[in-house]
Parts: C-alpha cells; sequence; structure tokens
C-alpha cells in the first residue's frame, strides 16, 4: 500500500471576539461647539383689513363699496354688544367668542417676592371651531 502525504497541520486561529458596541466619544465643551441652527423662519403673515375683506365682497357680489363696507362693520358692532351683555357668541366655521370672569388671587411680584393681591377681571376668550382647526 502505498502512503499519502500527510496533510500540514492547519494554523491555529485565536476565535474572534466579539465586537464591542461603539461609545461615542465625551462631549465637548459648550464653547467649542457650535450653535444649533435657528429653527426655520415662519413666513410673516399678511394683515387683512376690514375695508379689504370689504371691497373683495363688494367685487365678489357686485355691490357698492359702501354698502360692502357696512355690512362687516355691523357684524363687528353686534358681536361686542353681545359680548359686552356676557352672551356667548358662536359663529359657525369660525368659533366662538365670550367672556370669562377671573377670580381675586393672591400673586407675587417677580423683582421682589413680595406676595401681591391681584384683582378679579374679566377677559374675552375666543374657542376656534373644528372647521377653523382643520382648515388650518
Amino acid at each position: 500500500m502505498a502512503k499519502t502525504p500527510a496533510k500540514p497541520p492547519a494554523p491555529k486561529v485565536a476565535p474572534a471576539k466579539a465586537a464591542k458596541p461603539a461609545i461615542p466619544a465625551p462631549a465637548k465643551a459648550a464653547k467649542d461647539k457650535a450653535p444649533p441652527p435657528p429653527p426655520p423662519a415662519l413666513e410673516k403673515a399678511r394683515v387683512v383689513t376690514v375695508k379689504q375683506m370689504a371691497a373683495a365682497y363688494a367685487e365678489k357680489h357686485e355691490v357698492s363699496p359702501k354698502d360692502a363696507a357696512s355690512l362687516p362693520t355691523e357684524v363687528f358692532d353686534t358681536v361686542v354688544q353681545h359680548v359686552k351683555d356676557g352672551d356667548k357668541v358662536r359663529i359657525a366655521g369660525l368659533g366662538m367668542i365670550e367672556v370669562r370672569s377671573r377670580a381675586a388671587r393672591m400673586g407675587r411680584n417677580p423683582a421682589t417676592g413680595e406676595a401681591i393681591q391681584i384683582a378679579a377681571s374679566r377677559k374675552i376668550a375666543f374657542r376656534a371651531a373644528k372647521e377653523l382647526k382643520d382648515a388650518v
């Protein structure tokens, strides 16, 4: 029988170690770090006046600008009168305007820390309608 040459022994390889998770480098001092970029600027909202709304209404419905200007003025005067009387005014699709009473309470002067009495007051509150919230 013929002898077959023996295979050389395989080199010993150390078992592979599990890779360690990367550890982030410690944060540098705040002065070395660049400030975060500013948030994206919001576009400046246009201001629409009652005169502009009346002019658009006059053009759309073919009425005189004078008649169109009196309409929103009368509506707003009526809303103001009802709110002044303590009524809640609900405008469909827009929201509800009402007067809320705030009770007298104790507060603190932020400059001195001394306690002060804050008088009772009334404020106007507006709660937007679902349709307006969904539109925005």
